[in-house]
């Protein structure tokens, strides 16, 4: 879709100013409240339009679903019905709000179909398979380079030839508003003699996006940039825990484990591509050229508009950083490209992650490692205190939103609480 082609909609369904769910949007998710069991749902303003309800009411009766496909735990076997039937369902749910549309807004069963998203338990939203996370933004392994190896050669030999990344756990990722307990393990500062044991000393976050993949392939198969949309479902945002000094001990010679495992955490609303579509930018030249596997005839990036904020306990929360996903070096139809080359195969709910999202200006680094460079610049938040890193009863809050013409589409947000190590 061109900028020039957002058509202007209006609902009926009240949506307050600045709401990440507006009638462009309707991310997918999985709720239950205190009457009703988990189920699949599409967000609109403070609002829930239960599916199950509407398939009950005869409002997809077009569409051959599977019984009960809404009464699910997770989307993962809607997703596995196809973009052809999901889109289907987003712009049925579209039209039935429009503010012209009186089926739904008319209805005797309406009371049943909104449901109060405040008095809503939000679920992960996939049940994911695997997960991996890439690192494809080179301010942030450019930065990281820098303050590890020499500045003169930050990135490695091979970090402009193919997106670098690592399997992670899938097991630890959680939805937004579970509390995370600050992790234990071995670390050993240039100044020790010998590496020691305890929770870490230098708790991070990572802000990123994640795509989830609507699709599976079989093994020995691969995907192409051109055909990889097709093959990603939706977006949420993604907080990737990391424990700095577990990490910078452990990660030579195989990368990330324990620095890294131990908790990663989602919002609860997949963005769809389509949503997002409007907001679909050129990403940043790439030199040197790519190989033929890696190279897209369109662009693959977005503009998301994404901040981070620190939230010490009983005390307001101070915003820290302001990024954006269209900063990222590789695109998501090269990550799963190169992901896929070798044969690797994929399922419907994997999980791959952006990897920390920088831009190139200080105030736009998306770490506490970077922002605090290694802990050598502390961070200042609102009420004057400051932060190298996390601190025990710190939430981390992390938003992210597309808006331009008027137009508004976003995640919603992330959030985690760091409670004390567990004894």
């Amino acid at each position: 879709m061109s900028e020039s082609a957002i058509p202007a909609l209006s609902t009926w369904v009240e949506v307050p100013k600045n709401s990440d769910f507006t009638i462009y949007n309707l991310p997918f998710g999985v709720f239950k409240n205190k009457k009703l069991s988990p189920r699949i749902g599409i967000a609109i303003g403070d609002k829930i339009v239960d599916l199950s309800v509407l398939d009950q009411e005869g409002f997809f009766s077009s569409f051959f679903l599977p019984e009960g496909i809404f009464l699910k735990d997770s989307l993962n076997e809607l997703i596995e019905l196809g973009k052809t039937q999901t889109k289907k369902i987003r712009e049925r749910v579209q039209q039935l709000l429009l503010a012209e549309n009186e089926e739904l807004r008319d209805h005797s069963a309406r009371g049943k179909v909104m449901v109060n998203r405040k008095e809503a338990e939000m679920l992960l939203p996939v049940k994911i398979g695997d997960y991996t996370d890439f690192y494809s933004s080179i301010e942030h392994a450019t930065n990281v380079g820098k303050m590890f190896r020499d500045p003169e050669n930050a990135l490695l030999p091979n970090w402009k030839h193919l997106p670098v990344g690592y399997h992670g756990r899938a097991s630890s990722i959680v939805v937004s508003g579970t509390p995370i307990h600050r992790p234990k393990g071995q670390f050993k500062d240039p100044d020790m003699e010998k590496p020691a044991f305890g929770p870490s000393r230098r708790l991070d976050f990572e802000l990123e996006l994640a795509f989830i993949t609507g699709k599976s392939t079989k093994l020995g198969d691969s995907v192409s940039t051109s055909e990889a949309e097709d093959y990603i479902f939706g977006f949420v945002l993604f907080n990737d825990w990391s424990a700095r000094d577990i990490q910078a001990w452990e990660y030579v010679p195989l990368g990330p484990f324990l620095g890294k495992n131990f908790g990663s955490t989602i919002s609860p609303w997949v963005v769809t591509l389509e949503a997002i579509e409007p907001f679909r930018v050129q990403g940043p030249s790439q030199d040197p050229e790519v190989l033929d596997y890696l190279k897209c005839e369109n662009p693959h990036s977005f503009d998301i508009q994404l901040e981070v904020a620190i939230q010490p306990e009983g005390k307001s929360a101070s915003k820290i950083c302001t990024s954006n996903f269209k900063y990222m070096y590789w695109n998501i139809a090269q990550q799963l490209a190169h992901h896929t080359v070798n044969g690797c195969n994929i399922n419907v709910g994997d999980m791959m992650a952006s990897g920390t999202i920088s831009g190139a200006t200080e105030d736009s680094f998306g770490s506490m490692l970077e922002l605090s460079w290694k802990g050598t610049r502390p961070v200042k938040l609102a009420d004057g205190e400051e932060r190298r890193f996390i601190e025990d009863g710190d939430t981390v809050i992390m938003k992210g939103f597309s808006e331009k013409d008027g137009i508004r589409v976003g995640f919603g947000e992330v959030s985690g609480q760091i409670l004390p190590a567990k004894n």
